[in-house]
């Protein structure tokens, strides 16, 4: 889990990692209400970046910025490959 750094440096460089990369997604609703995905970090960008969900009848949001992350209304964790 990106966890919400010291900084939005620490965010940036972490989330740059993870660039053409699989994640989860939550996003925090509001309300006890989350929306989870799965997806692609298809950019990066100076103010936001975007996911690519999977799912391709997804309706919501797929850019953020990284002060969501950094706030906790958006949490990414990186898709660890299964390995055989």
């Amino acid at each position: 889990m990106i966890r919400s750094g010291r900084n939005l440096s620490d965010v940036k460089r972490a989330i740059r990692a993870c660039l053409q990369g699989k994640v989860d997604v939550i996003v925090d609703l509001g309300r006890n209400k989350k929306l989870r995905y799965r997806g692609e970090l298809s950019g990066v960008y100076p103010a936001l970046f975007t996911v690519r969900p999977d799912d391709e009848h997804f309706l919501g949001k797929t850019s953020y910025s990284y002060a969501e992350v950094l706030c906790g209304s958006v949490k990414i964790r990186p898709v660890e490959e299964k390995r055989a």
